[in-house]
């Protein structure tokens, strides 16, 4: 296979799942976090934080990407200040693509470990509790190890939305090649090219074999982890 495809699809197979990886790996504590609170937490504004936890899943792609754009640019408010205090630049750089992806993800992730912590029978928690564990160790010994099938499921929904995301991605960072061209935009430009369709075929099969393997990778590691056979 590696002989027909060209050095562009290769780079754009690659950036797609350093991109895709960063995105999962970075919102994952984040997401651990929110999940918790919307799981257990009682104060105003929690029906709020749903809601904006969740937004990305209803509002259109583009205008995401445009949100972030205002907001993570170089003129930004949030934009500027990563770059003056960490040097980080977002806006038509691989970092905005990952971001972007992170934040279209997001809710899924949030869902699936949110719907696995309230599936933990609390009592086991509060026997813990009783034998003189803080709410740390007990978060950390029972809560989350309980909680694994649903962060597994978490991070392959938000891996597989990474990889498949381009509307966000497209209007934060646009598709420059090398630089942010990930597997669906490599594919748009494919498609508006003669001559272009046997690459986005190519490009097409990959990313739904990278999908399917992620999926299996994670039905695999949630069985072991049912039988208790991973720690």
């Amino acid at each position: 296979m590696i002989d027909f495809l060209s050095p562009e699809e290769w780079t754009a197979i690659w950036l797609s799942l350093k991109v895709s990886s960063v995105a999962t790996l970075v919102s994952l504590p984040i997401g651990i976090a929110v999940a918790l609170l919307l799981a257990r937490g009682r104060f105003y504004g929690r029906t709020l934080l749903d809601g904006l936890v969740h937004l990305p899943l209803v509002m259109p792609p583009v205008v995401t990407g445009y949100l972030l754009l205002l907001a993570f640019g170089r003129k930004g408010p949030l934009g500027a200040f990563f770059e003056q205090t960490f040097g980080l630049v977002f806006a038509f750089r691989w970092t905005g693509a990952a971001l972007a992806c992170g934040v279209m993800g997001f809710p899924l992730m949030v869902r699936a470990i949110r719907l696995s912590i309230e599936g933990i029978d609390r009592k086991l928690e509060q026997a813990a509790s009783t034998l003189g564990a803080g709410r740390l160790l007990v978060f950390l010994t029972v809560t989350l190890p309980l909680t694994l099938p649903g962060i597994l499921a978490g991070v392959v929904l938000s891996f597989a939305r990474a990889l498949g995301e381009f509307g966000a991605t497209i209007t934060f960072v646009s598709n420059i090649p090398g630089q942010t061209q990930t597997i669906p935009s490599a594919i748009y430009a494919l498609i508006q090219t003669p001559d272009g369709d046997a690459a986005a075929l190519r490009l097409t099969l990959i990313s739904v074999a990278i999908s399917l393997a992620a999926l299996v990778l994670s039905e695999f590691l949630a069985r072991r982890v049912a039988r208790g056979t991973v720690a």
